[in-house]
């Protein structure tokens, strides 16, 4: 199976399904003397854990991070860095059934197609839990980017038709409430609207807004590398994503370029933006403005109320999934989102570095 692997510099691979016996990522490029331990990565993936509210899978695994290489006394020696994460709670027979039909909404029937042959339990490759080599190699990359003062910000912008309030976003709301929403009266929405749907065995998309603080000016390239298609490659590429749009997004179809190009002006002594509809990025590289988008995360596939499909004979039948799956993805995705988002960044100040000859005059004769 080719396209595990994603990044040029920094670099990761994910391995491992579902429900065999783990989940491990590998990452290339990580620069020798970074100060590194398990903890450094386990406070992100007990963000993307299951069993943490009523609204996630009650599949109860401690996703217990183990670094198995490239760390020595504390700190990174520039070789690959292997990270693991091993399966303990599989309850495997919950899925034997479905290995005869294709569950609506999910990659069954395609791995079959593709490869004649699929792992069933739980989705196997294609699985959620995939995104746990992502997180610890994410983790990485945002402490990195944090000793150049550039963080990263996401949240849950919308679950259902529940959208945060811009008037009452409060940061400090996301990590006090389990949707991951900065605006506590939408929270208090949204769980409501979770509940209906946990009621009717249904489940609920979102919108998961992401914001970069402290970017350069001049990352990416202007054709085949720009930051903003990498943005979002990297975040397409998690499982439940079905859209993306940077700044003004969709709504620059209806705009003009009078009302969407954002003029230029002096701000303390820099060049500034007095409007930021582009999203921080012009012709594919950073501008220096905040870098903005938004992912639209679609409902989780796996619902107990019935469903039409097509068993492996071809004939029509009705099935309701079993198993434990999350009712909405959006609020353990969220973590997802700001690892990619920050592996995408660090291969781009990596690759930037070598965009002018005198830096690099600069670099090797100091």
């Amino acid at each position: 199976m080719a396209g595990s692997s994603f990044g040029n510099l920094f670099r990761i691979t994910t391995w491992g399904e579902s429900h065999g016996k783990g989940i491990g990522v590998v990452v290339d490029g990580c620069p020798a003397g970074l100060s590194l331990c398990e903890e450094d990565i386990q406070k992100f993936l007990d963000r993307r854990k299951p069993g943490q509210s009523k609204f996630t899978t009650q599949r109860r695994e401690s996703d217990t991070v183990e670094i198995l290489s490239g760390v020595f006394e504390g700190k990174t020696t520039g070789t690959p860095i292997s990270m693991m994460v091993w399966n303990k709670d599989q309850h495997s027979a919950d899925y034997s059934e479905i290995a005869s039909y294709y569950r609506p909404g999910h990659a069954d029937f395609c791995f079959d197609e593709k490869y004649g042959f699929r792992d069933y339990r739980g989705g196997g490759r294609s699985s959620g839990r995939e995104t746990i080599g992502r997180v610890a190699g994410g983790a990485i990359a945002i402490k990195i980017l944090e000793q150049m003062d550039i963080s990263i910000l996401a949240y849950s912008q919308a679950i259902g038709p529940v959208s945060i309030d811009p008037a009452r976003f409060d940061p400090a709301e996301i990590s006090k409430n389990k949707l991951y929403m900065p605006d506590a009266t939408a929270a208090a929405k949204a769980s409501a609207y979770l509940e209906k749907c946990l009621q009717e065995q249904n489940s609920s998309g979102g919108i998961i807004e992401c914001q970069i603080f402290g970017l350069p000016v001049g990352l990416g390239d202007p054709v085949f590398e720009k930051l903003d298609a990498n943005l979002a490659k990297a975040i397409l590429s998690i499982g439940a994503v079905k859209g993306f749009e940077i700044g003004a997004g969709f709504g620059v179809a209806t705009a003009t370029g009078l009302t969407n190009n954002d003029a230029f002006c002096m701000e303390n002594g820099h060049i500034s933006k007095r409007t930021n509809y582009s999203g921080g990025t012009l012709g594919g590289m950073s501008d220096g403005s905040l870098l903005f988008f938004r992912a639209a995360v679609k409902p989780t596939p796996s619902i107990a109320a019935t469903q039409q499909t097509v068993n492996k004979d071809g004939k029509e039948i009705e099935i309701s999934i079993k198993g434990r799956h999350d009712p909405i993805i959006v609020p353990r995705a969220v973590v997802v989102v700001e690892a990619m988002t920050a592996i995408t960044i660090l291969d781009a100040l990596l690759s930037n570095m070598t965009a002018r000859l005198d830096r690099i005059i600069d670099f090797y004769q100091s």
